[in-house]
This record gives structure tokens, sequence and C-alpha cells, in this order.
């Protein structure tokens, strides 16, 4: 589960963080785009806190997750180089890398990405720049070639997380699934039963 506080502002990112929890993620990334260096460093020592065991990783920043001593990045095909993530972080940190094409995928998996993030499945109101919609059947026939785990992402809902799960995804990511929900915790319960 993605944390957000743009698309929604009920919940903080830590409040966010340990509702997901609650309700059985089995990670936490917390992705916040604005906020000083310092303030986001200190929002994941306060996420990781809350996350009880529960890897967090956060997006795009390799600073923020050194020096919150968290348990993972995501990067973006614009964001800091996988391989000097890699470097700075070590072999027991958590990368993964975004891919919407083989030859992405290819150069995340050769630069040490652990798993990718493929989509969008489905359209998404969550990131303007997504790209083209990939459907369960483009996840399936990425999967199928690739050798790390994928997580699917984009317009993922409780109604469709099992037919993403059917197409081979090693697990999802969602923000508005359970951000945007009356109640958080009941929705990631919810989608981790449908899965």
């Amino acid at each position: 589960m993605l944390t957000d506080t743009v698309f929604q502002g009920r919940f903080s990112h830590v409040e966010l963080a340990q509702m997901a929890v609650a309700g059985g993620a089995d990670t936490v990334q917390f992705r916040q785009k604005e906020g000083s260096t310092r303030e986001l460093i200190e929002l994941a020592i306060a996420m990781k806190e809350v996350c009880a065991g529960v890897p967090l990783v956060v997006n795009d920043r390799v600073d923020v997750a050194l020096a919150a001593e968290a348990d993972g990045v995501h990067l973006g095909q614009n964001d800091f180089p996988i391989a000097k993530a890699r470097e700075l972080l070590g072999n027991d940190c958590i990368i993964g890398g975004t891919a919407k094409t083989l030859e992405q995928a290819q150069q995340c998996i050769a630069n040490g990405a652990d798993y990718l993030g493929y989509g969008p499945i489905y359209a998404t109101g969550s990131k303007t720049d997504a790209g083209v919609v990939k459907g369960v059947n483009g996840l399936h026939d990425f999967v199928n070639a690739v050798d790390i785990p994928i997580i699917a992402i984009g317009g993922i809902e409780l109604e469709t997380a099992d037919d993403v799960m059917r197409a081979g995804a090693y697990g999802i990511a969602v923000i508005s699934a359970v951000c945007s929900q009356d109640d958080p915790t009941e929705a990631t319960r919810a989608l981790v039963a449908s899965m």
C-alpha cells in the first residue's frame, strides 16, 4: 500500500501506515512528492516505527530511505540510478524499479532491482503520466517475460485485485483502494482477503 496525502487529507502518512499494517499489508510505501528533505526523513522515521516489522519502502528518495533506515526504496525511470542506489544502500535493502517496457525491465534487473512495478493495469487518477493502460493480459505477458517479482499498480480496486493476482502479479500496489476509503484498515483487510 502506498500512503498518500494529496488525494485525501483525512489521514496522515503515519496514520495510513498504521492502519494498513493493522489490516494486513505486507509492505508500506511512503509516497510524498513535496516537502523538505528534513520533513520527509522525520515522516519516514515515524512511519518505520508504526510499521512494526512490515517493510517500509520510500518512493523516489534514496537519501530519505538511507537517513530513516527504511527497508527499501522504489525508483522510477528518471529517479536515482538503481545501480548507484544498490552501492549506497547495500544488498540487504529492497530496491524496486518502475518498468513499462521489457527493455526498461531488463535494465532495472541488470542494475540490481529486486522487483519491478508495472502498470498502469487499469486507468488511474493517481498519476497523470501513468502511461498506456496495460490490462491483465499485458500484465500476464510481462510477468512471463521477466525473472523477478512484478508488483502491479494502477487503478486496482477490491473488485479487480484477484484478476490481477491470477494474471501472475507477485503483489499489488494501491493508493485510492485504501487511502481514499472510509476505513483504510478494513479496505486493506478486504484486499488481502481477496488475494
